[in-house]
């Protein structure tokens, strides 16, 4: 796999309405999981007790956090494509952001990008990027919406 290398603006602009790449799968373990809850406070047991979940949870399984799910974009984003000659890269928001169905514990996700809109704002790049994350074996993905990003190139 490699990656989309974006030199200047009107490079990046060129690939309006394109997919730019997919990112590799990742396992979303219970490791992965635990560090999370660890991290954001956030123990509920749908999420950390794997007993519990295996008897009550209707997935028969503890689930991903969805901010967690979320937190994976920089990381699988950065797969995808490379910017060169910026002096930062900053998130700018997100938009159309909808959970379309959990992470089991234990499925591998990845993303998957479009470059849905991108505009010069006196010198920073604002791109627009459509993504999903998708669950391997599922037709649903986890998480879709549009991350903003904001380029500033040299």
């Amino acid at each position: 796999m490699s990656k989309l290398v974006v030199n200047s603006y009107e490079e990046f602009a060129s690939h309006l309405g394109e997919q730019l790449g997919c990112s590799e799968w990742l396992l979303v373990d219970q490791e992965r999981i635990n560090l999370f809850a660890d991290a954001t406070l956030d123990h509920q047991w749908i999420h950390v007790d794997v007993e519990r979940a295996q008897k009550e949870s209707q997935y028969k399984s503890t689930i991903a956090h969805g901010y967690l799910t979320l937190s994976l974009l920089p990381y699988m984003w950065d797969q995808i494509i490379e910017v060169n000659n910026i002096k930062m890269l900053v998130n700018y928001g997100m938009d159309k952001m909808r959970f379309g169905q959990p992470v089991i514990t234990g499925s591998r996700v990845r993303l998957v990008t479009t470059l849905h809109n991108i505009a010069n704002l006196r010198g920073i790049c604002k791109a627009e990027i459509a993504f999903k994350i998708e669950i391997e074996g599922q037709r649903k993905p986890a998480l879709e919406g549009i991350a903003s990003f904001l380029y500033y190139f040299l």
